[in-house]
Protein backbone atom coordinates (compact mmCIF):
# COMPACT_ATOMS: atom_id res chain seq x y z
CA UNK A 1 0.00 0.00 0.00
CA UNK A 2 1.37 3.44 -0.93
CA UNK A 3 1.70 6.71 1.23
CA UNK A 4 -1.81 7.63 0.27
CA UNK A 5 -3.26 4.49 1.46
CA UNK A 6 -3.93 2.97 -2.38
CA UNK A 7 -3.43 -0.04 -3.36
CA UNK A 8 0.31 -0.84 -5.77
CA UNK A 9 -2.34 -1.85 -8.78
CA UNK A 10 -4.24 1.36 -8.69
CA UNK A 11 -1.08 3.57 -8.35
CA UNK A 12 0.12 1.85 -11.53
CA UNK A 13 -3.11 2.64 -12.98
CA UNK A 14 -3.07 6.39 -12.20
CA UNK A 15 -2.18 8.69 -14.82
CA UNK A 16 1.43 10.47 -14.64
CA UNK A 17 -0.08 14.00 -14.15
CA UNK A 18 -1.39 12.95 -11.07
CA UNK A 19 1.64 12.15 -9.30
CA UNK A 20 2.42 15.81 -9.65
CA UNK A 21 -0.64 17.37 -8.05
CA UNK A 22 -0.04 19.10 -4.82
CA UNK A 23 -1.73 18.15 -1.40
CA UNK A 24 -3.65 21.19 -0.85
CA UNK A 25 -5.19 20.41 2.47
CA UNK A 26 -1.53 19.27 4.04
CA UNK A 27 -0.11 21.85 2.25
CA UNK A 28 -2.09 24.87 2.20
CA UNK A 29 -0.93 26.08 -1.20
CA UNK A 30 -1.87 29.65 -2.33
CA UNK A 31 -2.67 31.11 -5.67
CA UNK A 32 1.27 31.67 -6.19
CA UNK A 33 2.12 28.64 -5.45
CA UNK A 34 0.23 26.77 -7.48
CA UNK A 35 2.20 28.42 -11.44
CA UNK A 36 4.46 26.31 -12.96
CA UNK A 37 7.33 29.00 -13.34
CA UNK A 38 10.36 28.38 -11.76
CA UNK A 39 11.26 30.82 -8.47
CA UNK A 40 14.18 31.91 -10.46
CA UNK A 41 11.83 32.92 -13.15
CA UNK A 42 9.45 34.59 -11.29
CA UNK A 43 8.91 38.82 -9.89
CA UNK A 44 10.37 39.01 -6.44
CA UNK A 45 6.97 39.92 -4.80
CA UNK A 46 5.48 36.65 -6.14
CA UNK A 47 8.14 34.35 -4.19
CA UNK A 48 7.65 35.92 -0.29
CA UNK A 49 3.62 35.97 -0.34
CA UNK A 50 3.79 32.10 0.73
CA UNK A 51 2.40 30.97 3.85
CA UNK A 52 4.97 29.84 6.18
CA UNK A 53 4.69 26.25 7.62
CA UNK A 54 4.38 26.18 11.61
CA UNK A 55 6.89 23.69 12.76
CA UNK A 56 4.94 20.85 14.29
CA UNK A 57 3.05 20.70 10.91
CA UNK A 58 6.29 20.33 9.27
CA UNK A 59 8.08 17.86 11.79
CA UNK A 60 4.75 15.91 11.67
CA UNK A 61 4.65 15.49 8.23
CA UNK A 62 8.67 14.92 7.80
CA UNK A 63 7.99 11.87 10.15
CA UNK A 64 5.37 10.52 8.41
CA UNK A 65 6.72 10.61 5.08
CA UNK A 66 10.07 9.44 6.25
CA UNK A 67 8.06 6.45 7.54
CA UNK A 68 6.79 5.95 4.26
CA UNK A 69 10.12 6.32 2.69
CA UNK A 70 11.32 2.97 4.84
CA UNK A 71 8.22 1.17 3.77
CA UNK A 72 9.13 1.95 0.39
CA UNK A 73 13.01 0.94 0.73
CA UNK A 74 11.75 -2.55 2.14
CA UNK A 75 9.89 -2.62 -1.09
CA UNK A 76 12.69 -2.01 -3.16
CA UNK A 77 14.57 -4.55 -1.19
CA UNK A 78 12.02 -7.11 -1.58
CA UNK A 79 11.20 -6.82 -5.58
CA UNK A 80 14.73 -5.97 -6.26
CA UNK A 81 13.90 -2.98 -7.83
CA UNK A 82 16.67 -0.34 -8.71
CA UNK A 83 15.95 3.22 -8.41
CA UNK A 84 18.25 5.95 -9.29
CA UNK A 85 17.17 10.12 -8.01
CA UNK A 86 19.25 13.17 -9.43
CA UNK A 87 19.59 16.36 -7.61
CA UNK A 88 20.49 18.98 -9.32
CA UNK A 89 19.56 22.86 -9.25
CA UNK A 90 21.20 26.28 -8.27
CA UNK A 91 23.67 26.40 -5.30
CA UNK A 92 22.44 26.93 -1.59
CA UNK A 93 18.78 25.76 -3.55
CA UNK A 94 18.54 23.13 -0.43
CA UNK A 95 19.17 19.85 -2.53
CA UNK A 96 21.48 18.50 0.43
CA UNK A 97 18.74 19.48 2.87
CA UNK A 98 16.21 16.85 1.04
CA UNK A 99 18.81 14.07 0.61
CA UNK A 100 19.50 14.22 4.12
CA UNK A 101 16.19 13.62 5.27
CA UNK A 102 15.67 11.16 3.08
CA UNK A 103 18.34 9.11 4.02
CA UNK A 104 18.76 9.63 7.93
CA UNK A 105 15.85 7.06 7.78
CA UNK A 106 16.93 4.36 5.59
CA UNK A 107 19.21 1.71 5.35
CA UNK A 108 22.61 2.72 4.35
CA UNK A 109 23.38 -0.85 2.69
CA UNK A 110 21.23 -0.03 0.12
CA UNK A 111 20.68 3.35 0.00
CA UNK A 112 23.94 5.47 -0.66
CA UNK A 113 24.89 9.22 -1.62
CA UNK A 114 26.82 9.55 -4.69
CA UNK A 115 28.86 12.89 -4.74
CA UNK A 116 31.76 13.24 -6.88
CA UNK A 117 34.25 15.74 -6.70
CA UNK A 118 36.64 16.88 -9.58
CA UNK A 119 37.18 13.95 -11.83
CA UNK A 120 41.09 12.94 -11.89
CA UNK A 121 43.25 13.21 -14.93
CA UNK A 122 42.57 9.64 -15.65
CA UNK A 123 38.97 9.93 -15.40
CA UNK A 124 38.60 12.91 -18.18
CA UNK A 125 40.24 10.29 -20.57
CA UNK A 126 37.41 7.99 -19.70
CA UNK A 127 34.10 7.95 -21.69
CA UNK A 128 32.06 11.21 -19.86
CA UNK A 129 29.75 8.60 -18.12
CA UNK A 130 31.84 6.08 -17.32
CA UNK A 131 32.52 7.37 -14.15
CA UNK A 132 28.97 8.11 -12.95
CA UNK A 133 28.38 4.51 -14.35
CA UNK A 134 30.34 2.79 -11.58
CA UNK A 135 27.74 4.06 -8.98
CA UNK A 136 24.55 2.51 -10.35
CA UNK A 137 22.46 0.48 -8.36
CA UNK A 138 22.26 -3.20 -8.13
CA UNK A 139 18.99 -4.65 -7.10
CA UNK A 140 17.61 -3.80 -3.88
CA UNK A 141 19.65 -0.16 -4.00
CA UNK A 142 18.64 3.69 -4.12
CA UNK A 143 21.54 5.79 -5.16
CA UNK A 144 20.96 9.60 -4.48
CA UNK A 145 23.35 11.63 -6.67
CA UNK A 146 24.07 15.01 -5.67
CA UNK A 147 25.16 16.69 -8.64
CA UNK A 148 25.54 14.12 -11.75
CA UNK A 149 26.15 13.66 -15.30
CA UNK A 150 24.78 17.73 -15.66
CA UNK A 151 27.79 19.25 -14.25
CA UNK A 152 28.74 19.37 -18.31
CA UNK A 153 25.22 20.96 -19.19
CA UNK A 154 26.01 23.45 -16.39
CA UNK A 155 29.24 24.54 -14.68
CA UNK A 156 30.91 22.82 -17.22
CA UNK A 157 29.55 25.04 -20.28
CA UNK A 158 29.51 27.87 -18.09
CA UNK A 159 32.47 27.56 -16.78
CA UNK A 160 34.56 26.19 -19.89
CA UNK A 161 35.20 23.14 -18.18
CA UNK A 162 34.68 21.10 -21.66
CA UNK A 163 35.03 22.22 -25.80
CA UNK A 164 31.51 23.04 -27.55
CA UNK A 165 32.35 19.60 -28.94
CA UNK A 166 32.22 17.97 -25.91
CA UNK A 167 28.97 20.22 -24.33
CA UNK A 168 26.83 19.39 -27.75
CA UNK A 169 28.13 15.57 -27.30
CA UNK A 170 26.89 15.20 -23.96
CA UNK A 171 23.82 17.12 -25.16
CA UNK A 172 23.07 14.29 -27.75
CA UNK A 173 23.93 11.57 -25.79
CA UNK A 174 22.15 11.75 -22.23
CA UNK A 175 19.22 11.34 -23.96
CA UNK A 176 20.09 8.22 -25.21
CA UNK A 177 22.13 7.24 -22.17
CA UNK A 178 19.47 7.72 -19.66
CA UNK A 179 16.90 5.80 -22.34
CA UNK A 180 19.24 2.87 -22.12
CA UNK A 181 19.34 2.94 -17.94
CA UNK A 182 15.26 2.89 -18.31
CA UNK A 183 15.42 -0.04 -20.39
CA UNK A 184 18.42 -1.90 -18.63
CA UNK A 185 15.33 -1.96 -15.51
CA UNK A 186 16.53 1.42 -13.48
CA UNK A 187 14.12 3.65 -12.06
CA UNK A 188 15.51 7.08 -13.10
CA UNK A 189 14.09 10.35 -10.93
CA UNK A 190 15.33 14.04 -12.16
CA UNK A 191 14.74 16.44 -9.38
CA UNK A 192 15.65 20.49 -10.43
CA UNK A 193 16.00 22.69 -7.64
CA UNK A 194 15.07 26.28 -8.36
CA UNK A 195 15.30 28.96 -5.94
CA UNK A 196 15.34 32.87 -7.01
CA UNK A 197 17.95 35.19 -6.71
CA UNK A 198 17.46 37.37 -3.78
CA UNK A 199 16.70 33.61 -1.71
CA UNK A 200 19.95 32.43 -3.14
CA UNK A 201 21.87 35.46 -1.53
CA UNK A 202 20.32 34.96 1.70
CA UNK A 203 21.56 31.32 2.11
CA UNK A 204 25.04 32.89 1.02
CA UNK A 205 25.17 35.40 3.48
CA UNK A 206 24.08 33.39 6.27
CA UNK A 207 26.84 30.82 4.87
CA UNK A 208 29.65 33.12 5.33
CA UNK A 209 27.94 34.31 8.80
CA UNK A 210 28.23 30.29 10.10
CA UNK A 211 31.15 28.58 10.48
CA UNK A 212 30.42 25.60 10.34
CA UNK A 213 28.65 26.11 6.75
CA UNK A 214 31.54 28.49 5.45
CA UNK A 215 32.66 24.92 3.57
CA UNK A 216 29.67 24.88 1.43
CA UNK A 217 30.74 28.16 0.46
CA UNK A 218 33.54 27.44 -2.72
CA UNK A 219 35.14 29.81 -5.06
CA UNK A 220 33.39 28.51 -7.81
CA UNK A 221 29.79 29.59 -5.54
CA UNK A 222 31.06 32.75 -6.12
CA UNK A 223 32.32 32.69 -9.16
CA UNK A 224 28.38 31.28 -10.42
CA UNK A 225 27.02 33.93 -8.65
CA UNK A 226 28.06 36.81 -10.93
CA UNK A 227 27.06 34.85 -14.04
CA UNK A 228 23.40 34.12 -12.69
CA UNK A 229 21.90 34.58 -16.61
CA UNK A 230 24.39 32.34 -17.87
CA UNK A 231 23.48 29.40 -15.88
CA UNK A 232 19.82 30.33 -16.54
CA UNK A 233 20.28 29.76 -20.11
CA UNK A 234 22.08 26.91 -20.24
CA UNK A 235 19.31 25.17 -17.58
CA UNK A 236 16.72 26.22 -20.09
CA UNK A 237 19.19 24.62 -23.29
CA UNK A 238 19.55 21.44 -20.66
CA UNK A 239 15.84 20.87 -19.59
CA UNK A 240 15.10 21.23 -23.45
CA UNK A 241 17.05 18.52 -24.62
CA UNK A 242 16.98 16.37 -21.61
CA UNK A 243 13.40 16.51 -20.90
CA UNK A 244 12.42 13.50 -22.02
CA UNK A 245 9.16 11.01 -21.18
CA UNK A 246 11.66 8.22 -19.67
CA UNK A 247 13.15 10.59 -17.49
CA UNK A 248 11.29 13.76 -17.32
CA UNK A 249 12.54 16.79 -15.13
CA UNK A 250 10.44 17.83 -12.21
CA UNK A 251 11.19 21.10 -10.47
CA UNK A 252 10.98 22.06 -6.89
CA UNK A 253 10.31 25.36 -5.70
CA UNK A 254 12.87 25.34 -3.16
CA UNK A 255 12.50 29.04 -1.85
CA UNK A 256 10.85 27.39 1.04
CA UNK A 257 13.28 24.68 2.04
CA UNK A 258 10.50 22.69 4.75
CA UNK A 259 8.14 22.86 1.52
CA UNK A 260 10.57 21.74 -0.79
CA UNK A 261 11.67 18.79 1.79
CA UNK A 262 8.26 17.87 1.75
CA UNK A 263 7.29 18.15 -1.40
CA UNK A 264 10.29 16.06 -3.35
CA UNK A 265 9.70 13.31 -0.85
CA UNK A 266 6.01 13.52 -1.03
CA UNK A 267 6.34 13.14 -4.71
CA UNK A 268 9.17 10.82 -4.53
CA UNK A 269 6.68 8.23 -2.94
CA UNK A 270 4.08 8.66 -5.60
CA UNK A 271 6.50 7.80 -8.50
CA UNK A 272 7.20 4.37 -7.06
CA UNK A 273 4.37 1.83 -6.21
CA UNK A 274 4.92 -0.26 -3.13
CA UNK A 275 3.29 -1.95 -0.47
CA UNK A 276 3.90 -1.79 3.17
CA UNK A 277 6.03 -4.29 3.84
CA UNK A 278 7.34 -3.51 8.09
CA UNK A 279 8.63 -5.52 9.55
CA UNK A 280 6.70 -7.20 12.03
CA UNK A 281 7.90 -6.76 15.61
CA UNK A 282 10.25 -9.29 17.65
CA UNK A 283 10.22 -9.97 21.02
CA UNK A 284 13.93 -10.05 22.32
CA UNK A 285 14.92 -12.95 24.18
CA UNK A 286 16.57 -12.70 27.75
CA UNK A 287 20.17 -12.31 28.29
CA UNK A 288 22.40 -14.90 27.95
CA UNK A 289 23.83 -15.57 31.91
CA UNK A 290 27.25 -16.68 32.39
CA UNK A 291 28.20 -16.82 36.41
CA UNK A 292 31.52 -17.63 35.71
CA UNK A 293 32.43 -14.61 33.62
CA UNK A 294 34.76 -11.84 34.80
CA UNK A 295 35.44 -8.43 32.92
CA UNK A 296 38.50 -7.19 32.53
CA UNK A 297 40.65 -5.12 34.79
CA UNK A 298 39.23 -1.40 34.37
CA UNK A 299 42.68 0.02 34.72
CA UNK A 300 43.23 -2.44 31.64
CA UNK A 301 41.14 -0.91 29.30
CA UNK A 302 41.21 2.29 27.21
CA UNK A 303 37.80 4.86 27.90
CA UNK A 304 37.56 7.98 26.44
CA UNK A 305 37.93 10.74 28.90
CA UNK A 306 34.72 11.69 30.43
CA UNK A 307 34.67 15.27 30.37
CA UNK A 308 31.00 16.11 29.97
Amino acid sequence: MGINGDTQEEKMNAETNSDDQPQEAMLETTDEEQKTTAPEEQPEENTTSKKKLKKKFYEQELSRLQVELVKLQEWIKHKGLKVVVVFEGRDAAGKGGVIKRITQVLNPRYARVVALGVPTEREKTQWYFQRYVAHLPAAGEIVLFDRSWYNRAGVGRVMGFCTDDEYWEFIRSCPEFERMLVRSGIILIKYWFSVSDAEQEKRFTARLKDRTKRWKLSPMDVEARSRWVEYSKAKDVMMQYTDISQAPWYVVNADDKKRARLNCISHLLSKIPYNDLTPQKVELPARQENPGYVRPPYEKQNFVPEIY
